[in-house]
């Protein structure tokens, strides 16, 4: 009898060393925890570090006229403003009277004002006023046969004058949060609809007052209005363009700035998710032939007047990402395309999301954009869709990627090919012909003073000398050296001039017939100059002058030709500008074999512990091709340049005061290095004067959408005169918020699909384990860790195969998805111990004041208290209340239901979460409870045994005291209800955190015209009700009415597997809110499963696994 009494012992101590063993965490979850507050830390850190753009502020003098409206909801909610610029006061009547220009509408974003118009309105006043930019020779971009390129009517000249003003219009949106709610959304783009027709309106009204009081009234009426939209404006733009109450042809024109066109950046909301894919589904369909069923054609595309161009913010955008503002997939590219901020003409700065509106840079090169899509001829913006996109392409883009061909990844990066056209204004008279410069340039290389003959493969130029080089391509680009260089700060035509000779000759007149000389000044492109040159001591040689320009010529354009001059003009120069403080010209034949630098994967993961330097020496080629094999809007790198030497003597390596006198020597020699960083999704961004700069493109790698090579290309131009010492380094902090701003919303829906896992290994196993200990399970390698993280990266391949979609990169997408599937695992183990510990802390107090309260029985203060509660007993006693209580789930359904489906879907899951705590709460004191009655009972064992009367107490107990066995029982099944609920109470936690968006939303807008929430969010947030409260553990081995799968029953685990899995697949869509489908799904399966059990009875329709602890 003894040895029972001490093994009954040793078993009481096992069951609750296991029991506690499911709420302390593994080694492995702690290491991941600390990981992901690592990584946050880190990347809130990365992003909360200012940011230095370089943006000019843009000055006015706003003027704010407000338009009456007709009665309306909606018009009394939101309102529409015309902006004045100038600092007199006007009269708002007689304003309107005279409107006669061309009607633009700014739409603000996400909490936007429509003052945000003023930068752009004023700059446009003042660029009308002041006439088209100064035009320059520099290659320019042109269309590719993509767009639609080859298309001569689409080649014309730029207006040399504008023909109209541009009258800007802004609506008022009261600073709503439309990228958090759909129906927010829906109600901008009526509104905007309505404004529209508004604007139209009123020029009618003004041509009429005008005409009453009999004066004279010239040109058209405008029958379109130009949309402008900032953030979600540019989304609301596009909805009310396809709005099927909008007139026919009133948006032929719609420039976004950093907006969000493929998903929304918080794309948590299911009817937001919903709304966004229905606009972007139409617009697609906007663009095809309208036939019937049977093939018969019905109209032409509906849409294909409309011309889109989108303009991100680049990397320093932190809110919406280039890849979420691209128009692949919705516009085609004849129709439209992305530029970042970055890559734009006379811009080259990329710069945070409400920056755009008011970085001067910008928003005059749009201001002149407008201004010359108008018809010199009507006055009112061009009808042809091709000649808009061409004035969108040479006004926004550089001819950079052209030159160097970076847009076709078929063929080499070194090669380029333009065709020779010629260009036409828009009467169609023939101009001149791609190259020349034009006759206006009173200067020549005929009156040049002397010829240069240069030997070496290397040219430079430190002055305006007036003189012609020569240089002979057969000899200098032999040895594979066919490419060639130039690098200078000399304007094109004005300041240097480059022809290709078939023959030595003095002049191009004086060639035999059959010989031309083919001028190549204009193939020059413009790149952004650095800070301008300085003395370093006054009287001093001042420093070598940053390049402006590169030009770049491939063996298949130098063919046929001998000799290739450089001209460069003498220092009196034309056009009364002054010449540059320096001068400076450097031009290489190169072999660009020479000038590859590949890094691996591995040096650059590498270059997060320690620097990796290459060694420059001096005659390197001028243009060195970088290429990251892991993209740097993933990995960012720190890229150094020392100057090690630049032909002065004994200027090796030196040490640290003699490293920076030679770096002040050098400076006066070599000109200042520029980087080129090319990437398919953000295009091309430019860093001048590289020394020490952070390399990083806007670009989103290892996503299911992406297509292509994932490389970062780099071009780097060095002065080959001069030795550098480069080295890459990796900053963590700006890994780490690159990370999170590009797969945040891959994370949630992973996050989603690591507590349908555990819940299903919950469903499955016997005790129920807690949701921590879940979890943890499913993290054992190599099973089942990695079926649940690589069998739906091998489900989204094979719908990807099904659709003919092309893949993604797969390696690079597969260990980035399981990266992101770690991260959600810790993500959810760090909400599950902040919940747990808040729990356990609540449910030990409990105990304790209960056990308190207990001991103060004989008080004086407990019998009053007593009296108390005996009185209010009366209560409890009503007919009422006594239904309510033995139906204690009406209450948290109905209040839940409620609110869901007429108040918000939020404040219905927080009743849910209400009733997971009260019941954890109480699962949890009731488990302590019978914990601590047994350890009381053992240490009373403990006490008899010492007595000698342990034989006795084992056949006798306390009057009214449970059993060994069914306190041991009771505690085990209120331990299995706490970790059922709590794994459901994570569950939705994380469905109504990703609500609160929505509902701040909801709650800025108290007090106002209010609506119902979205049918499809309330019916998925009542699926989410009806799961939770009717979701027991006595459902978990229920089979369902389903047929076998494999011979096994179809049960509740299975169901929550296929629902992980979607979710799963829902992150790697970057459509986190469709997890709500397969939630709600789980929802309708148990609610189906809870009737069925009741109208069936459960013994027939499942059975009870029994189970005991061995």
């Amino acid at each position: 009898m003894l040895n029972n009494m001490e093994n009954e012992r040793r078993n009481n101590n096992k069951n609750e060393d296991s029991r506690m063993r499911g709420f302390r965490p593994s080694l492995r979850a702690m290491m991941l925890v600390i990981a992901v507050i690592w990584v946050g830390v880190a990347a809130l850190y990365g992003l909360l570090k200012p940011v230095s753009s370089g943006c000019i502020m843009t000055y006015m003098y706003p003027t704010y006229i407000p338009i009456s409206s007709t009665e309306g909801v909606l018009s009394a909610k939101y309102g529409l403003y015309l902006y004045h610029e100038g600092w007199r006061k006007i009269d708002f009547k007689e304003h309107l009277k005279n409107l006669n220009g061309i009607p633009v509408l700014f739409i603000p974003g996400n909490g936007g004002s429509y003052k945000q118009v003023r930068s752009l309105a004023a700059e446009s006043d003042r660029a009308y006023q002041g006439g088209p930019l100064e035009r320059t020779f520099y290659r320019e971009a042109y269309l590719t046969s993509e767009e639609g390129g080859n298309v001569d009517v689409a080649d014309f000249q730029l207006p040399n004058q504008y023909a109209n003003r541009l009258d800007w219009f802004a609506v008022d949106l009261e600073g709503e949060h439309s990228a958090m709610d759909g129906r927010i959304l829906e109600e901008h783009t009526e509104y905007v609809v309505y404004a529209i027709h508004r604007i139209l309106d009123q020029y009618k009204e003004s041509r009429g007052a005008r005409e009453r009081e009999g004066a004279a009234t010239t040109g058209r009426l405008p029958k379109s209005v130009i949309l402008i939209g900032h953030s979600m404006g540019g989304f609301v733009a596009r909805a009310a363009t396809i709005h099927p109450h909008l007139r026919k042809s009133a948006v032929e024109t719609i420039l976004t700035l950093s907006s969000p066109h493929q998903s929304p950046p918080v794309a948590l909301q299911p009817s937001l998710g919903h709304y966004y894919a229905s606009i972007n589904q139409e617009w697609r369909k906007g663009y095809e032939v309208q036939a019937t069923h049977t093939g018969h054609y019905v109209s032409g595309p509906a849409i294909s007047h409309v011309v889109v161009v989108s303009i991100s913010g680049g990397y320093n955008d932190y809110q919406v990402r280039s890849k979420l503002e691209s128009l692949d997939g919705i516009v085609p590219p004849t129709h439209g395309f992305m530029i970042s901020s970055a890559s734009m003409k006379n811009v080259w700065l990329s710069m945070e999301h409400q920056a755009i509106l008011w970085c001067n840079q910008l928003v005059v090169q749009v201001s002149h954009t407008l201004l010359s899509l108008i018809d010199s001829r009507t006055g009112q913006p061009l009808s042809d869709t091709r000649q808009r996109l061409e004035i969108f392409t040479r006004m926004l883009r550089s001819g950079i990627p052209q030159s160097f061909n970076w847009k076709m990844q078929s063929q080499s990066s070194w090669s380029s090919h333009v065709p020779v056209k010629d260009v036409k204004d828009t009467a169609g008279s023939q101009v001149h012909t791609l190259f020349d410069c034009p006759s206006s340039v009173h200067w020549s290389d005929d009156g040049l003073e002397r010829d240069l003959y240069i030997q070496t493969t290397t040219v430079t130029v430190l002055a305006m000398d007036g003189r012609r080089r020569w240089l002979d391509i057969e000899k200098l680009g032999s040895n594979g050296k066919s490419h060639f260089i130039f690098v200078t700060n000399l304007a094109p035509c004005s300041g240097v001039r480059i022809h290709l000779w078939p023959q030595k000759g003095k002049s191009s007149s004086g060639l035999p017939a059959g010989k031309r000389v083919l001028e190549v000044t204009s193939k020059m492109v413009q790149i952004p100059a650095g800070p301008a040159p300085r003395q370093i001591e006054p009287g001093s040689q001042t420093e070598q002058a940053p390049p402006s320009a590169v030009l770049h010529l491939g063996p298949e354009e130098m063919h046929g030709f001998r000799f290739l001059t450089i001209s460069v003009a003498p220092r009196p120069t034309i056009s009364g500008r002054p010449p540059p403080a320096t001068s400076m010209a450097v031009g290489q034949f190169f072999n660009p074999d020479e000038g590859e630098i590949e890094f691996s994967p591995i040096s650059m993961l590498l270059a997060t512990h320690s620097h990796k330097d290459v060694l420059l020496k001096e005659d390197h080629p001028l243009a060195f091709n970088l290429s990251f094999a892991i993209s740097l809007g993933l990995l960012p790198v720190i890229f150094s340049l020392k100057t090690a030497g630049c032909g002065i003597k004994d200027s090796g390596l030196l040490d640290e005061a003699g490293d920076m006198e030679n770096t002040k020597l050098c400076k006066l020699r070599c000109f200042p290095p520029v980087a080129l960083a090319w990437d398919p999704t953000s295009g091309l961004h430019v860093f001048p004067n590289l020394y020490s700069e952070t390399l990083v493109v806007d670009s989103s790698p290892a996503l299911w959408a992406s297509t292509g090579t994932e490389k970062t290309t780099v071009l780097l131009l060095l002065d080959p005169h001069c030795s550098y010492k480069a080295s890459i380094a990796v900053s963590v902090t700006t890994v780490a918020s690159r990370f999170l701003l590009l797969y945040s919303s891959q994370i949630v829906g992973f996050s989603v699909a690591v507590i349908l896992f555990a819940l299903m290994r919950q469903a499955h196993a016997r005790p129920i384990p807690s949701i921590l200990k879940a979890v943890e399970s499913n993290l054992k390698i190599p099973f089942p860790f990695l079926p649940f993280a690589v069998v739906p990266i091998l489900v989204s391949l094979f719908f990807s195969f099904l659709t003919s979609q092309p893949f993604p990169p797969l390696f690079s997408f597969t260990i980035l998805s399981m990266i992101c599937y770690v991260f959600a695992n810790g993500f959810v183990i760090l909400l599950i111990l902040v919940s747990q510990l808040v729990f356990y802390v609540a449910a030990y107090i409990h105990v304790l004041i209960k056990r308190r309260w207990q001991l103060w029985e004989g008080n004086f203060c407990f019998l009053f208290l007593q009296w108390f509660m005996n009185l209010s007993s009366k209560f409890f006693s009503l007919k009422v209340v006594r239904v309510l209580r033995a139906n204690p789930l009406f209450i948290p359904i109905s209040a839940a239901i409620v609110l869901s489906t007429f108040v918000h879907p939020a404040l219905g899951l927080f009743i849910l979460l209400l009733s997971h705590a009260l019941c954890c709460h109480s699962s949890l004191c009731n488990s302590l409870t019978a914990s601590i009655r047994s350890h009381e009972r053992k240490k009373e064992l403990s006490d008899y045994k010492s007595e000698g009367n342990y034989l006795s107490q084992q056949f006798t107990s306390k009057p009214g005291s449970p059993s060994k066995e069914n306190s041991s029982s009771y505690g085990q099944t209120q331990e299995d209800t706490f970790h059922h609920r709590h794994g459901l109470l994570v569950l939705h936690l994380l469905a109504a955190l990703m609500f609160v968006p929505s509902l701040i939303s909801w709650l800025q807008r108290i007090g106002m015209h209010q609506s119902f929430p979205r049918f499809l969010d309330s019916f998925l947030c009542t699926c989410l009700i009806l799961h939770g409260i009717f979701s027991s553990e006595s459902l978990l081995n229920s089979s369902l009415p389903f047929p076998r799968i494999l011979g096994q029953e179809v049960r509740l685990n299975f169901i929550y597997l296929i629902a992980g899995i979607y979710s799963y697949l829902s992150g790697l869509a970057l459509e986190p809110y469709k997890v709500f489908y397969a939630m709600g799904a789980v929802g309708i399966i148990s609610f189906a499963m809870s009737i069925l059990q009741v109208w069936t009875g459960a013994p027939r329709f499942g059975r009870r696994r029994h189970w005991h602890r061995h």
